[in-house]
């Protein structure tokens, strides 16, 4: 029975029902009878009251057990519209659960021993319901018994999997949601596909832009319902205008972005460039020229007033010659005495067939005149460093620095090819184009909502890439915001603004993680971001950085963290490993006799039969279990260490149309980006869980 001992023991017969029944027919008993009893009716009314009363105590705590019998076997149906999810100031809502302590070790290592097995598996009638359901599909018979009502003893469980003892063990819910103040620690969310992360990734979208927040959700893949998730929400919290949709595979629907052209520092676009090259073994030295040339043509264009991006700097690295030309002739714009001799020169190089330096070869006249000019001894001290780096550029022989460069130059070809270049490389003086430019500045003041959609499946290097680029600029702009807040530029210096949160939402962030994402979780919190990042293994990260070390090192910087069901036991590793062992108990049953051999005695044998308690030190939840978890519940690591278990509401079919416009966009991403994950690439939406 339930009460203060040793062993809680639910999975049993409800033997307090029992005893209530009991109680409840004598007090009937007495008040049909008291005569018989040999009591007056008073008597008999008291004591009915107090038999009901001892009933109902009894009664209760029996019904306790039948409940908690149901819950394990019975998964409990949630549904609610993003309209309908709790938004507060003080938290972030996750979903629904418990606190998961030493008491639930102990209930869940019970439901595994095979004694209590019948209290958690279905019942039998209810086996050979479903085994019959095959041979019945075509009666009435068979669409009653799946008839999905709570009139419905026998209806089907819900289509989720896994195990329901993992989140049975607790009959008492309540709404768990991580503090605002600790967001800025960043949330980390593992689980494999089609199992959760995507409907969480939509019910903290929903809130965040609901509570009036910066949203920025980075979708490499292409999922249609995130978007119109994110769309839908936008529209019916009246923030329709805030709403930008930036989308690598529809850009003539798309917003455009030039990923170098916002900088703090000149040497940022260079960074945000050579980071897309590989560094490892021998092209270390490669990434290093190319980081060299790029500063090099950034620091030009940015002086002749030209803002960077990737067309202008693949142009410039292809044939720069025309860069030292304009630049060359605009530094010497104002002393005639030099620019005379310039043309002077390529006068005479126009009049004459002189063979040229090597280097020099092929290159225009005016270049040659500017290069032998500059290179007099009169001329020492008199140009600056950006144009003595144009200049030193010009030494490598053209075939020589193809070489050197020859790792960029696919990147930047990929970046500027087709219509999608038209996003990255925006022409700001076209005043036809009605695409909207946006930087994060922009995004952070005017507290906008940014759907990008990278489209890996159809491009995983251009996706990398721009991600990469957006990463980069993110952080450089934190580290400016951290230091001059929201306000800076500002007339009046930003004076009573208060500094707005950013969140920011990324599915398998594993595909766009780079150099630039580990300062971004490490130091982008005290700028405001709150980052939330979502993947499905250990393994995608560490073959994204190629190194366990680096893994961990990412990981780290996540202080919370949400898990969905894992199939590799090293992702399931990263939540149980930080847990602590806890104490469970286990009844040993001891029975045995002994024959009598005293033959004078009239005891023929002895017997004993005992229930012996030991105790056993267990992890607080073994791996293998969230290798188990139905879809739609989670386990999170919130507050500082607290272990919760959790389950999600499944979303509400939404009955308004988002426009022709959007829903025809959203019915082709279905089509293009299912369509693949079917042939290979996996299901892109996790959202049915």
């Amino acid at each position: 029975m339930l009460g203060e001992h040793p062993v809680e023991a639910l999975l049993r017969p409800p033997v307090e029902l029992t005893v209530c029944l009991v109680s409840w027919l004598c007090g009937a008993l007495l008040v049909l009878a008291p005569t018989t009893f040999m009591v007056t009716p008073d008597v008999a009314y008291a004591t009915c009251a107090l038999f009901a009363i001892y009933g109902l105590w009894w009664g209760r705590r029996g019904w306790r057990v039948v409940r908690y019998r149901r819950n394990l076997r019975r998964r409990r149906k949630w549904t609610v519209d993003h309209a309908e999810v709790p938004v507060s100031e003080r938290g972030l809502f996750l979903g629904r659960g418990f606190e998961w302590t030493a008491r639930h070790t102990q209930r869940y290592a019970d439901t595994q021993k095979a004694r209590f097995r019948r209290f958690v598996e279905p019942r039998a009638v209810v086996r050979w319901i479903r085994a019959r359901e095959e041979v019945w599909a075509d009666w009435l018979i068979a669409r009653l018994l799946r008839w999905d009502s709570p009139l419905n003893p026998f209806r089907p469980e819900p289509d989720v999997g896994g195990d329901a003892a993992l989140h049975g063990v607790e009959l008492a819910e309540r709404d768990v949601s991580i503090p605002m103040a600790d967001r800025n620690g960043h949330t980390l969310v593992l689980g494999t596909t089609r199992v959760g992360k995507t409907r969480a990734l939509e019910i903290a979208v929903a809130q965040d832009i609901r509570r009036g927040d910066v949203v920025v959700v980075f979708d490499p893949k292409g999922d249609a319902d995130l978007l119109r998730a994110v769309a839908d929400v936008c529209r019916d919290c009246g923030r329709d205008d805030d709403f930008m949709l930036f989308h690598l595979g529809y850009p003539e629907v798309s917003s455009r972005y030039n990923g170098v052209g916002d900088f703090r520092r000149v040497t940022e676009v260079a960074s945000r460039v050579a980071g897309q090259v590989s560094g490892e073994g021998q092209s270390a030295v490669f990434k290093e020229f190319v980081w060299r040339f790029v500063n090099i043509v950034a620091r030009a264009l940015t002086a002749l007033g030209e803002r960077p991006d990737y067309g202008t700097i693949h142009g410039h690295v292809v044939n720069i010659d025309e860069l030292v030309v304009r630049y060359a002739d605009a530094f010497f714009a104002a002393r005639p005495d030099v620019t005379g001799k310039v043309d002077a020169e390529e006068a005479a190089l126009n009049a004459s067939r002189t063979k040229l330096e090597r280097h020099l070869e092929g290159r225009p006249n005016r270049l040659v005149a500017w290069e032998r000019v500059l290179g007099r001894a009169e001329m020492a001290g008199r140009t600056d460093d950006v144009l003595t780096g144009l200049r030193s550029a010009l030494r490598y022989e053209r075939s020589y620095f193809d070489k050197l460069v020859a790792s960029l130059l696919p990147l930047l070809e990929k970046l500027t090819s087709g219509k999608s270049a038209e996003l990255l490389a925006p022409d700001y003086l076209d005043l036809e184009d009605e695409r909207p430019v946006w930087d994060w500045q922009k995004v952070v003041n005017q507290k906008l909502v940014v759907y990008v959609g990278l489209d890996a499946l159809s491009d995983a290097a251009v996706a990398g890439a721009v991600g990469n680029s957006m990463f980069a600029d993110l952080v450089g702009y934190a580290g400016e915001r951290y230091k001059h807040g929201d306000g800076y530029g500002h007339p009046d210096g930003g004076a009573g603004r208060e500094q707005a949160r950013i969140a920011v939402h990324m599915d398998e962030f594993s595909e766009l993680m780079g150099d630039e994402f580990v300062p971004m979780v490490n130091k982008g919190g005290a700028a405001g971001l709150m980052v939330t990042a979502y993947s499905q293994t250990l393994a995608d990260i560490e073959a994204k950085t190629g190194s366990a070390a680096v893994a961990q090192q990412v990981i780290g910087n996540f202080n919370n963290l949400v898990m969905f069901r894992v199939k590799g036991l090293e992702t399931a590793r990263i939540m149980s490993e930080q847990l602590p062992e806890v104490t469970v108990t286990e009844i040993t049953q001891i029975a045995g006799y002994t024959d009598s051999s005293d033959p004078d005695s009239d005891r023929t044998f002895t017997s004993r039969q005992e229930d012996r308690v030991s105790t056993a030190r267990v992890p607080m939840l073994d791996a293998y279990a969230l290798t188990k978890l139905p879809k739609g519940e989670c386990f999170a690591m919130l507050r500082g260490g607290k272990f919760y278990k959790l389950r999600l509401p499944l979303p509400a079919p939404s009955g308004q149309s988002a426009g022709a416009a959007f829903e025809a966009l959203a019915a082709d991403m279905r089509r293009r980006y299912e369509a693949a994950g079917t042939l290979g690439a996996g299901a892109l939406s996790d959202a049915g869980g």
